[in-house]
Order: structure tokens, then C-alpha cells, then sequence
């Protein structure tokens, strides 16, 4: 079982921004835990269930075991990550749509 970090270091508020995903849900909210984020930052999402971390959290989560994953170079990887992500939102398996209702 893992937790991994993505490569995604995205620019939000001045700042930048990785995911955490985990194998299990378990596994995600105790390395959050570790690192100090409140469970109110759960992004329990249909597009994946993940943390956002800083440059800063993400290097931290690393030092602490989690795993680098990059788009770049490990795409089949990365597929089988997000896949397991959205496995774990909380609408999954209950019927609730993943994408959002177009309007009419």
C-alpha cells in the first residue's frame, strides 16, 4: 500500500500545488494527518479523491514515504493512480453522476 504526489505543481493564489492519493483512504488521511492538514481539507471529489499539497507539503510527504509519480514519465502509472481516486470518492458506486449536469 502507498501514498503518492503528483508532478502536477499547478499555480492557485500565488502559490503551488501538487495531489496526494493514496491506495486506500486509510492510508491518504494518516499521511495528512502526519502532515499537519486538517480532514477539512479532504477533497473528496469524483475526479479523484486527493489532498492538495504545497510545494513545501508535497516535499514533506516524500521525506515522510510517499512516492513522486509524474505524468511525464510514468503515465500507465499515474492512469492506474487517479483510477483508484475516483474509485474512492464517496459518490462512487452509490448511481451519482461523476460529471456535472449540462444545462438544457
Amino acid at each position: 500500500m502507498s501514498v503518492y504526489v503528483d508532478d502536477a505543481i499547478t499555480l492557485w493564489r500565488g502559490r503551488r500545488w501538487a495531489h496526494m492519493m493514496a491506495d486506500t483512504l486509510g492510508e491518504l488521511h494518516a499521511m495528512a494527518k502526519r502532515l499537519g492538514i486538517p480532514r477539512r481539507a479532504f477533497q473528496d471529489k469524483a475526479s479523484g479523491a486527493h489532498y492538495d499539497l504545497t510545494v513545501e507539503l508535497r516535499e514533506e510527504a516524500l521525506r515522510l514515504g510517499a512516492i513522486a509519480i509524474s505524468r511525464h514519465r510514468d503515465r500507465d502509472q499515474v492512469r492506474a493512480v487517479i483510477r483508484n481516486a475516483r474509485a474512492q470518492w464517496s459518490g462512487a458506486g452509490r448511481g451519482e453522476s461523476r460529471e456535472p449536469a449540462t444545462p438544457s
